[in-house]
């Protein structure tokens, strides 16, 4: 029996992978948590094969949060399950100790194969973000500015393309808004971009922001 946790805040998501996997045979869903810090307790607390986890809870960013559970349960193994359908963001999970990326808008249909491949020792990424991943091999081989942030400055780069305020995105990764206004400062002067306005249109020429996640 494959033992399963799932971290989402929403509910119906929850819900919904949990009748998804109940309805197949050989999976127990055996905890859920709804954000960040209740993950961590939970992965803490009970005993599973599996973690299907959403990058975007409330709390710590979710590529962070990926290096925080590798780093306190090695085997683990964690299936993102994301409305992020960006190639960066499948390769910063990767690279963090994921070993499965799933869109949300995949998930039904694919669920059940993703985590039997996952809990089996494989790696499981969508036919979709396969296609993403063969196209990126013809991007330049040099960096381009974004991929010179870290984790917590490509996320906080997403949100201010995305319409979020300061205070907004200070509130959502708990963080005071000083902080965030320092994120922002470094992402201005490592992208070498003059102002909030040439983020903005950064992330649009770049895809890195989908139309789901704000009007930009």
């Amino acid at each position: 029996m494959t033992r399963v946790l799932i971290a989402d805040d929403h509910a119906l998501v929850r819900d919904g992978l949990r009748h998804i996997l109940k309805g197949a045979s050989g999976f127990e869903v055996v905890g859920e948590a709804d954000d960040s810090a209740s993950t961590v307790a939970l992965i803490r607390e009970r005993a599973a094969d599996v973690l299907v986890l959403d990058l975007s809870m409330p709390g710590r960013n979710g590529v962070e949060l990926i290096k925080q559970i590798k780093e306190e349960k090695p085997t683990l193994r964690i299936l993102v399950l994301t409305m992020h359908a960006e190639q960066q963001y499948a390769v910063r999970a990767f690279k963090a100790g994921a070993s499965g990326y799933l869109t949300k808008e995949s998930a039904s249909a694919e669920l059940v194969a993703a985590v039997t491949k996952v809990a089996a020792g494989g790696v499981y990424v969508s036919l979709a973000m396969a296609e993403r991943f063969a196209q990126s091999l013809n991007e330049p081989a040099d960096l381009l500015p974004h991929q010179r942030l870290s984790d917590r400055e490509f996320d906080v780069l997403k949100r201010i393309a995305a319409g979020q305020t300061i205070t907004e995105i200070a509130a959502e990764l708990c963080v005071s808004s000083k902080t965030v206004s320092t994120y922002k400062t470094r992402i201005l002067e490592k992208m070498q971009m003059p102002h909030e306005a040439a983020l903005v249109r950064y992330a649009m020429r770049h895809k890195l922001v989908s139309d789901e996640e704000g009007d930009i």
